[in-house]
């Protein structure tokens, strides 16, 4: 069984338990206090409920967007988990799985602060499994699915989340595996009470029997059929029409095609675009003369539409996320002016202004760790975020912490209302401003596009001083449209921080860059004429761990070579 025909069967079944899944306890979450601020979540998140109950993804998405930064204002962990976890499911929907499993990992580092929202790790394995599931990528559907097992759930759902690892198994063709762990579910009186749910693991039970040519198939896909029918479950007879069309295709053709049929006009009826062009592809294959045209023509129409769609959908989900930052972003720097203004007042309330600028740089600095996750290759993502955290937090400590210290201090003792006084406080927050700007630049989003050049130039040249001469060879020689961004974006972070490294660190007046192409891979050549280093203290000393992390994170390969007094070189080696 190829790929191309196990595909519908994993996606008419994700699809649709997923959806059960999230109907059973994502809107589980703990009562609010009612505060003003809680009373606009609560009004968020009901219209993302509502939007996407009628099928109004982009919507969805924008309101529970809108709900999660509400939420981080407040702290709420339990409220950003949710809301991310229904953002990652609007964008599954609609096709965007790799935004979909950035939006989800986003979510990650908030559940070890949460307690209030017991749901939150099931959803967010669940949806990362499915996402595996639906990109064929069964090892790691099935490792996250094992996750959301273990975390806090009940026992219906639970039901649901192994019927899901046994379609990874279906998927890989192991369906002895699959049938294993199906049979002790059809025991279970969690599921036996529930005929909606029970039909979806008597129907997969008898798909898998199918596989195995196994005789107790036909009697498992038929009462999956009749319980559909009694109860009207109109999404979950898409799945036994499929099933029972790819039994009886051998059999007898005329069945399986009337099974086809059926399931196209019900997937007709629902709007499921994506389910209905399977059914046409089975059709496209068994059948012949006007009917294989007709089959054919709207299979294209179709196919032309769910891709323009899918498209729009990534931009538009994109365009949200950015509009959401760049507001937040402009209301931080109202804050920032207010706070400015507001230095003539008495003494006390400079004092309370400074505690709130606090609060605001701790926001500003929080948004670009969680941008800083985006970047980061899927597979290493999460680790090295924490890293990440901890080398910021150290920027911040060494950096901020001492001069906010100060400013609080100089409030407290001195007399605010002379001239000389305000000028020295307006001259400490200048400083505490420009360290955190810089802490922001060096963490910033990159243009990865055509602008991607211009930009990194930019960023080299701002490190040329009146003592300093920095000459880069190659750079336009190398065809940048068609490197990965995220390769881009680790080429332009190691030279940033290797410069930033030799500033503080190696006294030099010559740095060379170079760039070259060799076969599949891009080497960068970087040399300086500094005081060079001690190999064994490379890394611990000079901060350039981070280099090598993110070198290896994209499977390339970094080399050192610096003597003391004689300068410091290193080779990076990047597959493109």
């Amino acid at each position: 069984m190829n790929s191309n025909n196990k595909y519908p069967l994993i996606c008419i079944n994700v699809v649709i338990i997923l959806t059960l899944l999230l109907n059973s306890c994502a809107k589980e979450i703990p009562e609010l206090p009612k505060k003003r601020d809680r009373t606009t979540i609560n009004k968020y998140l009901e219209l993302g409920y509502k939007s996407n109950d009628n099928s109004n993804f982009d919507s969805s998405y924008y309101y529970f967007n809108k709900a999660r930064y509400t939420a981080e204002i407040q702290k709420d962990t339990s409220i950003i988990i949710h809301s991310l976890s229904w953002m990652a499911e609007m964008q599954r929907k609609q096709g965007d799985y790799s935004g979909s499993e950035d939006t989800s990992v986003e979510a990650l580092p908030f559940l070890e602060n949460n307690n209030k929202y017991p749901y939150g790790e099931t959803n967010l394995y669940i949806g990362l499994g499915n996402n595996y599931l639906l990109t064929f990528d069964n090892k790691n559907a099935i490792f996250y699915l094992k996750k959301a097992i273990n975390s806090k759930t009940d026992e219906l759902i639970r039901c649901h989340i192994i019927n899901n690892i046994s379609l990874a198994y279906t998927e890989e063709g192991n369906y002895q595996k699959a049938v294993e762990i199906l049979l002790p579910l059809i025991q279970k009186k969690e599921l036996i009470n529930n005929p909606e749910h029970y039909a979806y693991v008597v129907d997969n039970l008898g798909n898998n029997y199918f596989k195995l040519d196994n005789a107790k198939a036909l009697p498992l896909l038929n009462k999956g059929l009749e319980l559909r029918k009694e109860i009207k479950d109109n999404w979950g007879l898409l799945s036994s029409y499929y099933n029972l069309s790819e039994y009886y295709k051998k059999k007898n053709p005329n069945l399986s095609n009337t099974y086809l049929l059926l399931g196209l006009e019900k997937a007709t009826i629902l709007n499921v675009i994506e389910i209905r062009l399977k059914f046409l592809k089975s059709l496209i294959e068994q059948n012949t003369g006007d009917d294989l045209k007709s089959f054919a023509l709207a299979y294209l129409h179709l196919n032309d539409s769910i891709q323009k769609v899918r498209q729009n959908s990534k931009k538009q989900f994109a365009k949200i996320k950015y509009d959401s930052k760049k507001e937040k972003e402009e209301n931080i720097n109202l804050r920032t002016q207010k706070i400015e203004s507001a230095l003539q007042l008495e003494k006390q309330k400079n004092k309370n202004l400074l505690l709130y600028l606090v609060v605001g740089l701790i926001t500003v600095i929080g948004s670009f760790i969680y941008y800083f996750l985006f970047q980061k290759s899927k597979k290493e993502k999460i680790r090295i975020s924490y890293k990440t955290e901890i080398r910021i937090a150290k920027k911040l400590h060494d950096e901020l912490a001492n001069d906010v210290y100060q400013a609080m201090a100089f409030t407290e003792t001195q007399d605010l209302s002379t001239i000389e006084n305000k000028e020295t406080l307006l001259t400490n927050l200048d400083t505490i401003y420009s360290r955190t700007r810089n802490i922001s630049r060096e963490n910033s989003s990159i243009e990865t596009g055509v602008s991607f050049v211009p930009n990194l130039k930019e960023m080299m040249s701002g490190f040329n001083t009146t003592s300093l001469n920095i000459i880069i060879n190659g750079l336009e020689e190398v065809n940048w449209l068609n490197i990965d961004e995220t390769k881009k974006i680790t080429i332009y972070r190691v030279i940033q921080e290797l410069l930033v490294n030799m500033k503080k660190h190696s006294k030099s007046s010559l740095v060379v860059l170079t760039f070259k192409k060799i076969d599949d891979k891009l080497q960068l050549d970087y040399s300086d004429n500094g005081v060079g280093l001690e190999l064994d203290k490379i890394i611990l000393k000079n901060g350039l761990q981070n280099v090598e992390n993110r070198i290896q994170a994209m499977d390339g390969t970094i080399t050192f070579d610096s003597k003391s007094n004689k300068g410091f070189k290193t080779k990076i080696v990047l597959p493109i």
